[in-house]
């Protein structure tokens, strides 16, 4: 039998047939079908919550999670593809479309979360601690809550948390990420933002009557979508 082997930075790595790389890919792809379904889940769940204001900690903290079980075992399936090679074309186009419209970034998440005063740095250092994380401890979560500022332990997962609303405006797209921050800015919450009328939206800079009708009926329908997928 023959073996061939790759040598990389001292390390060796034997390469397998396609046939067995297949099969473990295709356990992998099935394992990505759940783990996003169940992020859709949630993600739909925290949505409504937001707009109710009724999101906790543990919502938060369980959508970042179900977010970076979903990258990493889309990463290993993109690993799958490159061994495979012109075998994992199929492969290829169903990891895409099982991680195409997966919305907002982990980035976006915690920084609707991690308050006024956290900066890019303090953002840029929650999201590689948060990659970091191993497998056993990206099962807690309250260590993911620790990682977006709520330490406490368990205890601190059912308190109630308010977003600064960068993770809904992020959904319409003909809101760009400036102006988006400045009504973040100005209103300093979701509510006030949900709440807010067109003539209060034109007061922030930027915002004409054409682009504040834009945001009151996009968070509108995105309220109404959100509410009618919790309840139906």
């Amino acid at each position: 039998m023959q073996i061939i082997a790759l040598y990389v930075n001292g390390l060796r790595h034997v390469l397998e047939g396609s046939e067995k790389v297949l099969a473990r890919a295709n356990q992998a792809l099935a394992t990505l079908e759940r783990y996003r379904s169940r992020l859709d889940q949630v993600t739909s769940s925290l949505s409504a919550l937001e707009i109710e204001a009724m999101v906790t900690v543990r919502d938060v903290a369980v959508t970042l999670q179900r977010q970076e079980m979903v990258r990493r075992i889309s990463e290993e399936i993109s690993q799958y593809v490159l061994e495979l090679g012109e075998d994992g074309r199929l492969l290829s186009l169903q990891l895409d479309e099982l991680t195409v419209g997966r919305g907002p970034g982990s980035d976006v998440i915690i920084r609707d979360y991690a308050g006024p005063n956290a900066s890019a740095e303090d953002i840029d250092g929650a999201v590689s601690a948060l990659l970091s994380l191993g497998p056993t401890e990206l099962i807690d979560l309250s260590k993911i809550a620790g990682i977006i500022g709520f330490a406490g332990g368990v205890e601190t997962l059912d308190a109630v948390v308010q977003p600064r609303g960068y993770r809904l405006l992020s959904g319409l797209k003909a809101v760009p990420k400036a102006v988006a921050d400045r009504l973040v800015d100005h209103f300093g919450g979701l509510q006030f933002l949900m709440a807010a009328t067109i003539d209060d939206l034109m007061t922030v800079d930027g915002i004409g009557d054409q682009r504040a009708r834009t945001v009151r009926e996009g968070l509108s329908r995105m309220a109404e979508a959100s509410l009618l997928d919790r309840f139906l």
